[in-house]
């Protein structure tokens, strides 16, 4: 599998994961789960930008993996 495929596989289950995580800090009323979740959450944003910054490095040095 080529390195881009698996840089967007990868960048999409990091955004699914933030977002449940923002999900379940909001479906509960536990003020501790709540804080968890939203940083947890955070960091999960976090590496969604560095893997959006990864692809688009590998997709601007790679000719081939641009679309």
């Amino acid at each position: 599998m080529p390195t881009n495929t698996k840089l967007e596989k990868a960048l999409a289950s990091a955004k699914g994961l933030a977002a449940d995580l923002k999900t379940f800090s909001q479906d509960t009323n536990d003020q501790q789960a709540q804080q968890m979740f939203n940083s947890l959450s955070t960091n999960m944003d976090n590496v969604v930008q560095t893997l959006q910054g990864r692809l688009e490095f590998v997709q601007e040095e790679e000719p081939q993996y641009r679309e």
